[in-house]
């Protein structure tokens, strides 16, 4: 009896999982197109002046998020003068994969993309576990990087792990079948007060979550694209931590001292400690998002870089 009624809970509770990604994906569909790249689909948005000055933008985001938490309202920004990019990462978003894959294999796919956009080089401008991936692409395909900004991006190994819950997704057979029933309803309830914690200390705008279309995150797979992710950053990150010495273009790391969630003490400071041509700005009472809390400072330092980039070939003329 006591199986028969589980069974019927679960059956429900999958039921309402398929009927809640409908409406997510009726209530935020793709506003981008879409490029083929080796084992993934990659949903891009191209926003700004083709004929901008100075390399193009590029924008990725972390965990448990899109392109949405970048556009709103740095991409927004940025676009009124310059090229922006903006890149849903593998799994994520409106972006799909077809396996579970390391920051190594996404820089390709990333990589490969801006190539078929013809972008060479860029400014690469990511947030937090994106911060993985973006080094990633400065060590393997550095002639594509004008400079890198990281905003309170993971660059090191740290102290912990990433929470029981992405380690119970992330195991065979009990994974997909949470993924697949208890995620999308529990979730609805917890994510906005989750979000919410991210930005302490500062306060999350009220439409937020619409304008981020964060909720998609919700969808099983792209739930468990995200835990798998993060389950496997920690030793990413410990195999090309050792070779940032190699880095020559700038590399600006923006973190906040009041970060919770990735610690500016172990990223940023050892990383700008470590890269030839590097800058740290911390950002006093600014918790982790960084783009939301300080983006004057952000632009600031994007439009700097720009500028610093232009001087050169408008020398050269």
């Amino acid at each position: 009896m006591i199986a028969l009624t589980l069974t019927v809970v679960l059956g429900v509770l999958a039921l309402a999982t398929q009927a809640g990604v409908y409406f997510l994906q009726r209530r935020f569909p793709p506003v981008g197109q879409f490029f083929d790249a080796a084992g993934a689909r990659l949903h891009v948005l191209d926003l700004g002046p083709r004929d901008a000055d100075g390399p193009p933008i590029v924008l990725v985001h972390g965990a448990s998020c899109n392109l949405g938490t970048m556009r709103v309202p740095l991409g927004d920004l940025l676009a009124k003068q310059y090229r922006v990019i903006l890149i849903d990462r593998p799994g994520h978003g409106w972006s799909t994969r077809s396996e579970n894959l390391s920051p190594a294999l996404q820089a390709k796919m990333i990589d490969d993309v801006l190539g078929q956009l013809q972008i060479e080089p860029a400014i690469v401008v990511v947030h937090s576990l994106a911060g993985v991936l973006g080094l990633r692409m400065a060590l393997d395909y550095p002639e594509r990087i004008a400079g890198l900004v990281t905003l309170a991006g993971v660059a090191y190994p740290w102290p912990g792990g990433v929470g029981i819950y992405n380690a119970a997704v992330t195991t065979p057979v009990v994974g997909p079948l949470l993924a697949y029933t208890i995620t999308l309803p529990l979730g609805l309830l917890l994510v906005e007060p989750g979000t919410r914690s991210v930005f302490a200390p500062q306060a999350m705008p009220d439409d937020y979550m619409t304008e981020s279309t964060i909720p998609l995150l919700l969808r099983p797979r792209e739930f468990l694209a995200n835990a798998w992710d993060l389950v496997t950053l920690k030793a990413a990150v410990t195999e090309q931590a050792p070779r940032y010495a190699e880095l020559r273009m700038p590399v600006v790391a923006i973190t906040g001292d009041a970060d919770t969630t990735v610690s500016p003490e172990i990223h940023s400071r050892r990383l700008i400690e470590t890269v030839p041509n590097g800058k740290l700005i911390l950002l006093p009472g600014v918790g982790h998002m960084v783009q939301n809390a300080a983006t004057e400072v952000v632009l600031h330092e994007i439009e700097q870089m720009i500028s610093a980039d232009t001087k050169p070939k408008a020398a050269a003329r």
